[in-house]
């Protein structure tokens, strides 16, 4: 569930920005991107699986864009598929990833985006554990890691 705020902006239910970035912010952002992140968010790539950096994060905390800083997964979130990519059963906010029907690679797949600034995150397949039976599939590429601090 979103809603529209004051000056046009629209936030989630979780109260997160969601008015989509403007193509010169989106672009004065893509400049601190590496090849790799480039090629992953904004020409939607896979990483080879296996090698991300995040696949093996255990810390607390959540999963944001890359680009954009949007967060999209927590940690509590986080499963092992065995596949060889970061993988959730459940986005932190549903607003805050975009579904597209992706018939890309002789196959039908669920394409997921950042809903701010449209960067490619992965996918989302129907074959994850409960509760929801979703596994949504992720490039360690597109995302960064924000570790949870404070707490006793």
């Amino acid at each position: 569930m979103t809603a529209v705020t004051g000056k046009g902006h629209t936030r989630s239910a979780t109260g997160h920005d969601l008015t989509p970035l403007t193509s010169d912010e989106k672009a004065r952002r893509a400049r601190d991107l590496t090849p790799e992140e480039r090629r992953v968010l904004l020409d939607h790539g896979t990483e080879v699986p296996f090698c991300g950096g995040l696949l093996v994060e255990k810390g607390v905390g959540n999963y944001v864009c890359r680009l954009c800083a949007l967060p999209l997964f927590h940690s509590d979130q986080k499963f092992e598929s065995g596949t060889g990519w970061p993988s959730f059963f459940a986005p932190v906010d549903p607003a805050h990833v975009r579904e597209i029907v992706d018939t890309s690679h002789g196959m039908t797949r669920t394409e997921i985006r950042c809903q701010r600034c449209d960067s490619h995150l992965g996918h989302v397949f129907p074959d994850g554990p409960p509760p929801t039976g979703l596994r949504y599939c992720l490039n360690s590429v597109a995302l960064s890691f924000v570790r949870e601090t404070g707490g006793s």
